[in-house]
């Protein structure tokens, strides 16, 4: 009767945990938390719980008021556990400035992260380790020493930093990536292990299980409190106590216990997309056991497993990576005994027998191979980015589909998979063509989205260069082409080059490379040799290329007519210049023109007022006359440049030439949709 007490009263207090937690996590999810530090300090002290180390920066997390990133380029030996006092900038981490994007700012909240500190100098306070982080620190460098080490810190210490992108990314695409973040399965063979172990020493259960306990705390710390570490570890305590005391309390209670005591803890963990992943496909494992448990082979149930978790993940999936793999399930069946029965249980081996470490290594190659190979089989289906309501939607469908498939009906599964295939098509039901200026920093990149999937039309693909770090960013495979992802498109019917600036066509061969792309438009055949090099790639490819002056093209009923007809040795001269007339807006695009084109432009067309200018040049001096904005009088002037250029792009003159207009500039707006039927704005402020 106790029992029954206790179990009924663990369900009312889950029950009321849980209302809180939710009503906690939709307050703190667009009110970010007070921070201890205010943005003009200087200095700040702590000690170091973790480090990094990037092509760039020494990123080293202290722990001082809170927790905070510190930045540093120069040399530093960097140990866990010492003080260290930091001498530069306090910063707030960026936001994403394209729609539907990686938010690091929200990202690193969810690690109860305010602030990033620039540091110019660094200063050790106390040189003295705790026990704890020296055992860390040791386990952390012993493991560095070996050949495999990528794969050791994934699956001993959860850290993929290591793996190459190009492996990580084929492993996203193939939907087997949860297979390298330790889980409930990688913790419940681990705590067997040591089980095993101290039961050979001892035969005292109780302090068997309590040691292992221990030990598995402490593996929470080496491993940085990742969520699926701590949802995992947290749930083996709980059914130790469970059986211990012999409670009948429903795993699902005590998996939403943890959820909910987690995000009363931190409302901003749900920013994660790998708390999201270990809560969400682990709450679907246990609520259909049932299908599980009624499949005998292997085989099956792990085809089974796959499944539900393929199903689970997949509305997060699609918001976050924008695309499916559809042989996913059956992909896991080959992946899921080779990691889980052989190269994880080898990585802890490997880590106390060093010879292993080779055996180990080919082991991993074959993995990637493996994974590379099945990469090739082109079953992965673009999606579009959904609202919060339709990801119910989705969830609601999924549910269903699982609830119907326990019972051994297909109905569910037929309702999804057309659920699928509209949201795959659902460019051909929006009615409304859209204009984007893709926030590439300092550069140009707009996106023309035609109605019903008329069409694709990419105008310039930006392309930077960080002097100060003497780096090129592949903004490419960061953010034009995750953003067409999000938009439902997977490939281009045109790509529109300007002209040959790198600031305008740098990313382009990055962009040929990774997405599909039908014709290429250049300026005149005075090409410089970027031009030249996406010429040549684009012929090896067989991409369709045409050089244009003066003229038009046509795709489907849109008409996109290009003024200039000059040549120019003048690279910004010689920029294609597009008129068009898309839904019921009229548009104008300037590319890097300046004054001298337009006067020709104003002498040779008779240009009416237009809806929307992309203002020529980045918002330059050089550009934009008093004359031309005379003549067209744009409603909507969109200006590209980045955040504290070293140009002071937009100048002063020219906004004050466009003072009847509404002025959108992505260094304060960030990207910007314009529906153009409605001439709805959508910003994404900074």
């Amino acid at each position: 009767m106790k029992k029954s007490k206790i179990t009924s009263q663990f369900k009312i207090i889950t029950i009321i945990i849980f209302i809180i937690s939710i009503i906690n996590t939709l307050i703190g999810y667009n009110n970010p938390p007070e921070s201890k530090y205010k943005e003009a300090e200087k200095e700040i002290t702590g000690t170091i719980i973790d480090c990094k180390k990037t092509k760039i920066y020494n990123q080293i997390t202290i722990k001082g008021k809170e927790k905070v990133i510190i930045n540093y380029q120069k040399n530093f030996n960097c140990k866990l556990g010492i003080k260290i006092k930091a001498t530069g900038t306090l910063t707030k981490p960026s936001q994403n400035t394209i729609f539907n994007l990686f938010n690091y700012q929200k990202y690193l909240l969810s690690n109860k992260i305010n602030y990033i500190f620039k540091a110019n100098k660094i200063k050790i306070v106390n040189k003295n380790q705790s026990f704890l982080y020296k055992l860390k620190e040791n386990l952390q460098t012993r493991i560095n020493e070996y050949k495999s080490k990528n794969y050791l810190n994934t699956f001993i210490l959860g850290d993929k930093n290591l793996i190459e992108s190009e492996i990580m990314e084929s492993y996203q695409a193939n939907g087997i990536s949860h297979l390298l973040a330790i889980s409930g399965m990688h913790i419940a063979l681990l705590a067997a292990i040591f089980l095993f172990i101290l039961n050979k020493i001892s035969k005292n259960k109780k302090i068997n299980y309590l040691i292992v306990i221990m030990i598995l705390i402490f593996y929470m710390f080496l491993t940085n409190f990742s969520p699926s570490i701590v949802r995992a570890t947290i749930t083996f305590i709980l059914l130790t106590v469970k059986k211990a005391l012999n409670l009948k309390i429903n795993t699902l209670y005590i998996l939403i216990f943890i959820c909910s005591v987690y995000l009363l803890y931190n409302p901003y963990i749900i920013y994660n997309i790998g708390f999201l992943f270990s809560f969400i496909i682990t709450f679907y494992l246990i609520l259909f056991n049932k299908l599980i448990r009624d499949r005998k082979s292997y085989t099956t149930k792990t085809f089974i497993i796959s499944l539900i978790a393929f199903l689970a993940s997949m509305p997060i999936q699609i918001n976050n990576f924008h695309e499916i793999n559809l042989l996913s399930p059956i992909i896991n069946i080959i992946f899921v005994p080779l990691v889980s029965f052989i190269i994880y249980p080898l990585s802890l081996i490997t880590f106390i027998i060093r010879p292993l470490d080779e055996l180990f290594l080919q082991l991993t190659k074959i993995l990637e191979t493996l994974s590379l190979i099945t990469n090739n089989i082109n079953t992965t289906i673009t999606l579009k980015h959904i609202s919060t309501s339709f990801l119910i939607i989705y969830y609601l469908t999924i549910t269903y589909t699982l609830y119907k498939l326990q019972k051994k009906q297909i109905k569910g599964l037929i309702i999804l998979l057309v659920a699928i295939i509209i949201h795959a098509n659902i460019g051909y039901l929006e009615k409304d063509p859209s204009l984007t200026m893709i926030d590439v920093g300092q550069g140009d990149s707009f996106l023309i989205k035609l109605e019903n999937n008329k069409g694709n039309i990419l105008i310039d693909t930006g392309g930077q260069i960080n002097y100060q770090n003497k780096t090129t960013p592949n903004i490419a495979k960061t953010k034009i082409i995750p953003y067409l992802k999000s938009e439902g498109i997977n490939k281009l019917d045109y790509l529109i080059l300007t002209h040959g600036d790198f600031d305008h066509v740098g990313m382009t061969i990055n962009l040929l490379k990774d997405f599909k792309t039908d014709n290429i438009i250049l300026n005149s055949s005075n090409n410089n040799e970027l031009e030249n090099q996406i010429i040549t790639y684009a012929k090896k490819h067989k991409i369709n290329i045409k050089n244009i002056n003066e003229g038009s093209i046509k795709i489907k009923n849109t008409n996109l007519q290009f003024l200039s007809s000059q040549k120019s040795s003048n690279e910004n001269d010689d920029s294609l210049i597009i008129y068009t007339k898309i839904g019921k807006a009229n548009i104008l695009l300037m590319g890097d023109a300046e004054k001298k084109r337009e006067k020709y432009i104003l002498n040779t067309y008779n240009l009416k007022q237009v809806d929307i200018l992309k203002v020529g040049h980045h918002g330059s001096n050089t550009s934009t006359s008093p004359e031309l904005i005379k003549k067209i009088r744009p409603k909507i002037s969109l200006i590209s440049a980045g955040k504290n250029n070293l140009y002071g792009h937009p100048h002063k003159q020219t906004l004050k030439n466009l003072k009847n207009s509404k002025i959108l500039i992505t260094q304060k707006d960030g990207s910007v949709k314009i529906n153009l039927n409605t001439k709805a704005i959508q910003t994404i402020a900074r």
